[in-house]
């Protein structure tokens, strides 16, 4: 068996990167794409063309693995290659779910040969990792400056030889919120060299400006920055003649006349034939901040984005367009959803919900099944928000059917071991088996408001006549979910009840697997998964 706390081996997922999920696909097969692009939680996505090849990167906050790579041959059809981050840092400090925290707002560039990723983390300050094969291992995260609140940055090398990093701050954290600033930084990109400058104060036209995106084109540097917030905010272009400013201002995208709200917060990128686009994302509540991609122009040194109805320079979403125009042929593809486990480790789409221990979980090729052992709950844990052994992928529609077949097999001597299927945010709920004196029940649970330590409200279900079961969940429009489970993999009973997921801390809910139990043992029991399908 091998331990699902190795590193990622990307290679090993090139089989399962080419199945085509069934409930969200962004080219419609005739030339044209839908947005968004990804209707997945790839928040604060920036993306970096290298060749024929665009890389992307989001945040991913506490989630681990962490820095998601998704690959792509034309900007609509996106694969899940790897991750840049196999364990978060501080590693003891991340080993307790950390919800909210961690990976911010990440920038990926290209120079020397080399990708680089920088990041803030709110708490610790602003990390670099960097890598010559964006498909193999990168370097352990480099410490470039400590600090609370530095957050969103971004490095630009210019030709003179000199090279700065742009970024933001955290009210939470800093004290200070919606200004801009520039640092100097060294060549090697490790670290900043001085206390650098405020280059833009959004107070009173655009604030909460963050997400800083810098580049130099015709002279010009240009800061592409969100602001006005996730949910209602538009796309702000700073530009100027020199790196500390003054910089001049331009609205490029806006909600405008759409249903996409808040259309920001992302990359700037050319083809390599003529064309530019612009990936951004937009926050749709329990599903998270999916991914749009946009058409881009450049008049008068000024970048717009979508489409312009009115000729103001300003633009906004489009919801269908021709695919861009780029060198290489690229097919349908989606990033993995259902997973077989027939492979030699489980699919990228899955993260834990804190740094993992060597005991949770296994693939187990032999058998083309994953094994959860029942992991102890940390010591005052109110609920599963405080677990750190949640196995949880992001809502990859906005309506689906997931089904997970399992079978349980707890350590007789113990009770309340449990293993189930799970919908995870602030609050949560979740079919699972729990062992008993006589057997093996099934419980429906739910918990409002985990995020602040309320309580779980169990239902039992019925008393299993065996050990398999077929999980279900349903999930409708409004992120409406109705969960079902089978004993014979053919009729499914329905539990009677709708749970509304929520998002969970800066994120959108998942969806997954647990196994717990509530003592101290030296023989955990465990769950044998045979699959995880997602279905319409």
């Amino acid at each position: 068996m091998l331990s699902l706390t190795a590193a990622f081996a990307p290679q090993a997922f090139a089989q399962q990167n080419q199945q085509i999920s069934q409930v969200w696909v962004a080219d419609q097969g005739d030339g044209t794409y839908i947005n968004p692009i990804l209707h997945a939680d790839y928040s604060d996505p920036d993306v970096v063309r290298v060749g024929e090849d665009f890389y992307m990167t989001a945040s991913s906050f506490n989630a681990v693995p962490g820095l998601p790579i998704l690959h792509s041959k034309d900007l609509v059809n996106w694969t899940l290659v790897n991750y840049a981050l196999p364990r978060q840092v501080p590693l003891d400090h991340f080993s307790k779910p950390q919800h909210g925290n961690g990976v911010w707002a990440p920038s990926i560039r290209y120079h020397e040969g080399e990708y680089y990723i920088y990041w803030g983390d709110p708490d610790f300050g602003i990390y670099m990792v960097k890598t010559k094969d964006p498909l193999g291992e990168w370097d352990e995260p480099v410490l470039v400056e400590a600090g609370k609140g530095l957050i969103d940055p971004c490095p630009l090398w210019d030709e003179d030889g000199k090279a700065y990093l742009s970024h933001a701050f955290a009210g939470s954290r800093a004290g200070i919120k919606s200004v801009l600033v520039v640092k100097p930084m060294n060549w090697e990109g490790t670290k900043t060299t001085g206390a650098g400058k405020m280059v833009f104060d959004g107070h009173d036209a655009h604030p909460t400006v963050e997400g800083t995106k810098f580049y130099k084109r015709n002279g010009y540097y240009y800061i592409f920055a969100p602001a006005g917030g996730v949910a209602t905010g538009w796309q702000l272009i700073l530009r100027s003649k020199t790196p500390y400013g003054p910089y001049e201002e331009h609205i490029s995208l806006a909600q405008g006349n759409t249903q996409i709200n808040g259309p920001h917060q992302g990359a700037w990128i050319d083809t390599g034939q003529g064309e530019d686009w612009f990936v951004h994302f937009q926050d749709v509540e329990a599903y998270g901040r999916i991914t749009h991609l946009q058409p881009m122009v450049w008049k008068n040194d000024w970048p717009t984005m979508g489409e312009d109805p009115d000729g103001d320079g300003t633009g906004q979403p489009v919801f269908r367009r021709k695919k861009p125009n780029v060198s290489a042929k690229a097919g349908i593809a989606t990033p993995p959803d259902s997973d077989e486990f027939d492979g030699e480790d489980i699919g990228l789409q899955w993260q834990w919900q804190a740094n993992p221990e060597a005991t949770w979980a296994f693939a187990n090729p032999a058998e083309g099944k994953l094994r959860l052992f029942t992991a102890k709950l940390p010591e005052g844990a109110k609920n599963l928000w405080y677990a750190p052994n949640l196995l949880l992928q992001k809502f990859p529609a906005q309506e689906f059917t997931t089904t997970t077949s399992l079978k349980f097999t707890p350590n007789p001597k113990l009770k309340n071991e449990q293993a189930g299927l799970i919908v995870m945010g602030m609050s949560y709920a979740y079919l699972a088996l729990e062992s008993g004196e006589d057997g093996i029940y099934l419980n429906y649970v739910t918990c409002l408001d985990a995020e602040h330590g309320k309580t779980e409200s169990k239902k039992q279900i019925t008393k299993l006549d065996g050990n398999e079961v077929q999980l279900r969940i349903k999930v409708g429009k409004g992120a409406a979910c109705s969960f079902s489970f089978s004993e014979d993999g053919v009729k499914f009973t329905e539990i009677g009840e709708t749970f509304k997921a929520v998002p969970g801390k800066w994120i959108g809910a998942k969806v997954g697997l647990f196994a717990t139990r509530n003592t101290q043992t030296n023989d955990s029991g465990f769950a044998d998964v045979d699959w995880f399908r997602f279905e319409k």
